[in-house]
């Protein structure tokens, strides 16, 4: 499947006025003993909805780890704050909410909830940074600003 089918599709998810939004369905690997998602793996819902968000913003992890934009630049979590609101369980749908905060520098700040039909379940504040290959931070991309911003915030 190319990346077109994958989008028509809807598997990227989409962006919307406030960022990005994501559907995904609670499966039993998502699950602990008692139905409801194990704790850990909210975090992976929540990767999907940034790299998501990142790739139909034009940013694509392979590119960027391939040195495609001239460098090998890769993206790291500094920090994570999760507050767990109310559980999901099995075959819940969900939607990753994702939108921008801030940039500054080479840190972006990202606000997400994970959301069962208009019922906030998770919310999360994330601080994300831009590296080179020699570890240190890179300034975050002028070209991207739009694309991460668009409220022009």
């Amino acid at each position: 499947m190319t990346e077109e089918e994958a989008q028509a599709a809807g598997l990227s998810g989409e962006l919307t006025p406030f960022g990005h939004r994501l559907l995904a369905r609670v499966y039993y690997a998502d699950t602990d003993f008692s139905g409801v998602v194990y704790h850990a793996r909210y975090l992976e819902f929540l990767e999907r909805g940034r790299s998501d968000y990142l790739r139909l913003a034009g940013v694509r992890h392979t590119e960027l780890a391939d040195g495609l934009r001239g460098e090998r630049i890769v993206w790291v979590v500094r920090r994570m704050e999760i507050d767990f609101v109310r559980p999901a369980r099995m075959d819940d749908v969900l939607a990753v909410e994702t939108r921008t905060e801030k940039i500054s520098g080479a840190r972006i700040f990202m606000a997400q909830q994970i959301v069962r039909g208009g019922e906030t379940l998770i919310s999360a504040r994330v601080e994300a940074a831009i590296i080179g290959e020699n570890g240190r931070p890179k300034r975050f991309p002028d070209e991207w600003l739009d694309a991460f911003l668009p409220s022009g915030g």
